[in-house]
């Protein structure tokens, strides 16, 4: 059977986070809500200079409320897992995260703010 012309011959796969608040988010005072975001933002700052995350930002107007923000990272599924687990948000449990990898055409994104590989180049199997 021929190949889907549709399908792009290289892939670049990368390591993607989606922050979510879970339906049993605890609530807390404003004052601790608001220390725990700046730590939160603080953490995801140091991620990023540490050259471990590349993008990153919060979802607006989107259909499901329950997510909160993206995060493409530059290591592998479980270290992108564990770096999570350390974030301040997730540790008081106000975010859970799900990690996966998102397959993109190959040269389709750029990172220009960092200088080293990002994701993987692969394809699919036959």
């Amino acid at each position: 059977m021929a190949r889907d012309p549709h399908i792009p011959d290289a892939f670049d796969v990368y390591t993607l986070v989606i922050l979510r608040r879970p339906a049993d988010a605890p609530d807390l005072p404003e004052a601790e809500l608001d220390r725990l975001q700046s730590l939160h933002l603080a953490h995801r700052a140091e991620l990023r200079d540490q050259g471990l995350i590349v993008a990153n930002g919060p979802f607006l107007e989107q259909s499901d409320e329950s997510f909160r923000g993206m995060s493409i990272f530059t290591c592998d599924l479980a270290e992108a897992g564990r770096l999570n687990e350390l974030d301040p948000l997730v540790i008081a449990g106000r975010l859970t995260y799900e990690v996966m990898e998102w397959w993109v055409a190959a040269d389709t994104l750029a990172f220009p703010q960092t200088n080293r590989p990002v994701g993987d180049r692969r394809s699919l199997p036959d």
